[in-house]
């Protein structure tokens, strides 16, 4: 049976050097061994059962195993062919390891240890042996990558779930390894569905921790964009079923219509889709103003709240109220209680109001403004329900705004927002590459400027890209600025911000004279006089501007102030100096008289100190000393 493949061919009498190939072809395919036979699974079985008994890293001797069980074509990559039948070999092994650790009551992970070993590893047994053997071949890319996946399957099924435990403990192990992407791609879906048929399998009331590991697991293993995980066509979970009474039981109190009213909304919330439809929307209306007229009417106060102990409140809960009738009275008064229902109520409206992919999915304006109002009525309650009702119901409403991006994320497809991150550069020894530094801070601009001295003649060329004057660059505008060209407003270069911004920076540069002027008279006054034509020359420049009108009022308000001190006779007494003639005629001279427009005179006293040493001071009047003064 080994030989099978080469003893069908049939051979049609080559000549010469086709015979010759032929005959080396066959002679290469005797040499190569097919796994199509019983011996020949036993014997590829056999060698990994030698292999596992090495002591050493599964790196030293791994691909020396793979090559003498199957001698593959190629040296270190196996194809489909060789894959597949290593692959049934070693599910074959794995299936006789377990059932040699089941018949002599050992577990499983531990099956084949020695005495001594067992105290200090649990997981030096053949079984994680093998595992570790064939995670090192995929790791490397020898065998196909979700072989270990599949290995790991056929033993969770195999085993109890006391052993599963072990060997979900060797995958947490392995977790780092096994997300690897060459890993991960090729037996992500396999990983599922064995985490899947573990929590089948598993009790929820006995299992809680283990239930949870793997629910960790697969949160770690994944990533958080993954679609398996996000119920991407928003299916409900309608399995559970509330039950409640449907007949009145003998003694009891309470207003049994309105238990079956209270307890038939659970049916809507499970249902929320269908809440849509007309028929069922005026049910579900009609019931709950019948259950928020009965919490209205009978508020709780803070005696009913258990001494307002949120602590003890969230330590413990319940997943599911019960549903007795005799209970209805206790559980109305029981503030947890009501608040859960109202946060129900809550959650379908938000559900109702969210805008759907289609317009048939969207509530008419007469259910919105129903639903607006109940939603106003339920908020009401829950912030009047003690204890901290405000903050509770300040809470609610932040987790279900924060909900709708969730929504919106969804309906969109789920689309991936992790973003790679980007791969370092990392020479063959390990050390790190010095970074070039560049002339002038980049590798474009100083390839740029290298190129510049390397052709001189780019520079000169009449083609090449320049910055025009200012006269080109304003030419424009002043051909816009001629009421002739009937240029209108919105085509108007005033009106291009950027062409503005761009002149103004080349005024600034080369025209400083027009620049200037752009305070008075706008963007207009900074194009060059000789670009205008005299029409729009005068007219512009003809005005006067603004800065030489606040100049002018400046000065007519400096005047102004000083009229008024003129119009004023100096009542300064002046001295008269009695002594040489010389002296007196100085004296004299220093006093000049100023005649204004209103025909006053002014004196002005000049003579100083020294002028007044050599003769005898007298004080005259202000009328005498004017008439002094013009008899001189």
């Amino acid at each position: 049976m080994a030989d099978s493949t080469s003893a069908l061919r049939i051979f049609l009498h080559p000549h010469g050097k086709e015979k010759e190939d032929v005959l080396h072809q066959y002679a290469k395919e005797k040499e190569r061994v097919y796994v199509s036979s019983h011996a020949d699974r036993d014997r590829i079985i056999e060698i990994f059962r030698h292999a596992m008994q090495h002591p050493g890293s599964p790196s030293d001797f791994a691909l020396q195993t793979v090559k003498e069980a199957i001698k593959p074509v190629k040296q270190t990559v196996l194809i489909q062919d060789e894959n597949q039948s290593l692959e049934n070999a070693l599910r074959t092994l794995l299936q006789e390891l377990v059932s040699s650790a089941v018949n002599v009551g050992e577990v499983v992970m531990q099956f084949g240890q020695s005495i001594d070993e067992k105290d200090v590893d649990t997981t030096t047994g053949q079984i994680p042996r093998l595992l570790d053997i064939v995670l090192y071949l995929c790791e490397r890319g020898h065998i196909e990558g979700g072989m270990i996946f599949q290995l790991l399957e056929d033993l969770t099924e195999m085993s109890t779930m006391k052993d599963c435990k072990e060997i979900f403990g060797y995958i947490e192990s392995k977790q780092d390894i096994l997300g690897k992407q060459e890993l991960y791609g090729r037996g992500k879906l396999v990983m599922l569905r064995t985490c899947n048929q573990l929590l089948r399998r598993l009790s929820k009331a006995n299992d809680v921790v283990f239930c949870g590991r793997i629910i960790m697991f697969l949160a770690h293993f994944f990533p958080l964009s993954e679609r398996s995980a996000v119920n991407i066509k928003g299916l409900f979970n309608t399995s559970k079923e509330t039950k409640y009474e449907k007949d009145a039981p003998e003694g009891v109190s309470i207003d049994f219509n309105f238990y079956k009213t209270f307890w038939s909304l659970q049916e809507h919330f499970s249902h929320r889709s269908s809440t849509n439809a007309p028929a069922k929307w005026q049910k579900f209306t009609s019931n709950l103003r019948v259950v928020l007229d009965t919490f209205e009417a009978q508020p709780l106060n803070d005696d009913d709240s258990d001494g307002n102990n949120i602590e003890e409140e969230s330590a413990y809960f319940s997943t599911k109220y019960l549903t007795s009738s005799k209970l209805m009275g206790l559980e109305l008064k029981d503030p947890s209680f009501r608040r859960h229902v109202l946060v129900q109520c809550l959650i379908l409206f938000d559900y109702l109001m969210a805008p759907g992919k289609s317009e048939k999915d969207v509530p008419s304006e007469s259910m919105m403004e129903e639903i607006k109002l109940c939603q106003g009525r339920v908020k009401k309650l829950l912030e009047s329900i003690p204890p901290k009702g405000k903050m509770f119901l300040k809470s609610i409403e932040h987790i279900l705004e924060r909900e709708k991006n969730w929504v919106w994320w969804k309906r969109d497809g789920c689309q991936a927002f992790e973003k790679v991150p980007n791969k370092k550069k990392v020479n063959v020894d390990g050390t790190k590459k010095r970074k070039t530094r560049w002339r002038l801070g980049n590798k474009e601009l100083s390839q740029l400027w290298k190129w510049a001295d390397q052709n001189p003649n780019a520079i000169t060329d009449s083609e090449r890209i320049r910055a025009p004057s200012v006269s080109e660059y304003w030419k424009p505008l002043a051909e816009d600025m001629d009421e002739s060209a009937g240029i209108e407003a919105e085509y108007h270069h005033k009106n291009n911000r950027v062409y503005c911004w761009k002149g103004l920076r080349f005024s600034a540069r080369q025209d400083l004279e027009g620049f200037s002027r752009f305070t008075d008279l706008g963007i207009e006054g900074v194009v060059p006089p000789e670009l205008l034509t005299p029409e729009v020359r005068s007219k512009l420049h003809g005005k006067p501007s603004e800065r030489s009108k606040r100049s002018k009022r400046e000065d007519e308000s400096k005047g102004a102030n000083i009229q008024p001190d003129s119009q004023v006779v100096s009542t300064v007494a002046t001295p008269v100096v009695v002594g040489a003639p010389d002296e007196s005629q100085k004296h004299n001279s220093a006093l000049d008289i100023v005649q204004d427009q209103d025909g006053q005179s002014e004196v002005d006293v000049e003579a100083g100190d020294d002028e007044m040493e050599g003769g005898e001071i007298k004080e005259e009047s202000n009328e005498e000393a004017y008439v002094n003064a013009t008899k001189s």
